[in-house]
């Protein structure tokens, strides 16, 4: 029988879940993710975290207890640095000891602490250690590996031709998806960390409701890496995290190429990170008269019907714009 890896569908979910999902089921894991965020997702996590969590936090324990009972292991990875550059939320980096100390009845937790940074043979022998789970076969992982990184790269490809990553996702598996932009009246940048703006239930599901609204949505993760480097000069300094570092870069990218009509910055209320970057996004706003923009925050309080009434305002606001010009 083969063994059960549960992957919570929050935080990296959104970012690596294809490329861990390949791996693991070319080992011949079986993959189980918990389901879909809820508000009896969002209410078990902030039972059990401190007051002072971001809501990513907090709903990543519900996640971990949705999905305990159900695996023989929790897949955690401690990610520090993927791009060998910048490094993760403080957060993100401890968040194998948390859920360890927090969470009761656990089943074992495979944290491997991913760092680019520390060079090949170490990442080599990280993806041994969590492989040999699985197999004692070095080629056999690293051939699993391989295959998952031409099928992340297939998703990450989708992602810059406009899907989110629920779409992606079901686009991978073979199933039809359709992007119909044709009518779109409008174009807004919808910027966010990805495990806000993609989860439906925290996100209020946005981007949906913006095409409802008949506006093209256009992400962080639709620049490229070489358009987003081209940013850099725009900056004293790179900033230090590496999810914050591509949403400011992607702001200024869609300022630059002028080819939005508003940007919608989504935080996460009481991220350190994002006070920073939602202020360098307003300034540079202020730049540009022909492009709108809006800062929404959510919490675990975040209503359906506050967003979509501010939304509907904004979307109003620059249709009368267009109008007028």
């Amino acid at each position: 029988m083969s063994a059960k890896i549960g992957i919570p569908k929050a935080l990296s979910y959104y970012v690596y879940y294809p490329l861990w999902e390949k791996f693991f089921t070319e080992l011949g894991a079986q993959v189980i993710t918990s389901d879909n965020t809820s508000r009896y997702i969002v209410d078990d996590g902030v039972k059990e975290t401190v007051n002072d969590a971001c809501v990513p936090i907090k709903l990543f324990h519900g996640h971990v207890l949705n999905l305990k009972d159900r695996v023989d292991y929790l897949f955690l990875p401690r990610l520090v640095s993927t791009n060998g550059e910048q490094v993760y939320c403080p957060k993100f980096l401890g968040l194998p000891d948390m859920v360890r100390n927090t969470l009761d009845g656990l089943p074992e937790i495979i944290s491997p602490r991913v760092d680019i940074r520390q060079g090949r043979f170490k990442f080599i022998k990280m993806l041994y250690q969590v492989g040999a789970r699985l197999t004692k076969n070095p080629f056999k992982i690293y051939s699993a590996f391989s295959k998952a990184r031409h099928y992340f790269s297939d998703f990450q490809s989708l992602l810059q031709q406009g899907y989110t990553v629920d779409e992606a996702i079901r686009g991978l598996r073979g199933e039809e998806v359709e992007l119909d932009n044709n009518q779109a009246k409008l174009k807004v940048a919808v910027l966010g960390y990805p495990y806000i703006i993609y989860d439906p239930h925290i996100s209020v599901n946005m981007i949906g409701k913006l095409r409802d609204l008949g506006v093209e949505v256009v992400t962080g993760d639709m620049v490229s890496a070489e358009e987003l480097a081209a940013q850099s000069p725009k900056l004293k300094k790179d900033l230090f995290w590496t999810l914050s570092d591509k949403k400011i870069k992607a702001g200024y990218h869609y300022y630059e190429a002028g080819e939005i009509d508003g940007l919608i910055h989504v935080t996460a209320f009481g991220c350190g990170p994002d006070f920073m970057v939602d202020e360098l996004l307003e300034l540079a706003a202020k730049n540009k008269d022909d492009i709108s923009f809006m800062t929404l925050t959510v919490d675990e309080h975040t209503g359906e019907a506050g967003i979509v009434t501010r939304l509907e305002a904004f979307i109003d606001m620059l249709d009368l714009r267009g109008r007028k010009q």
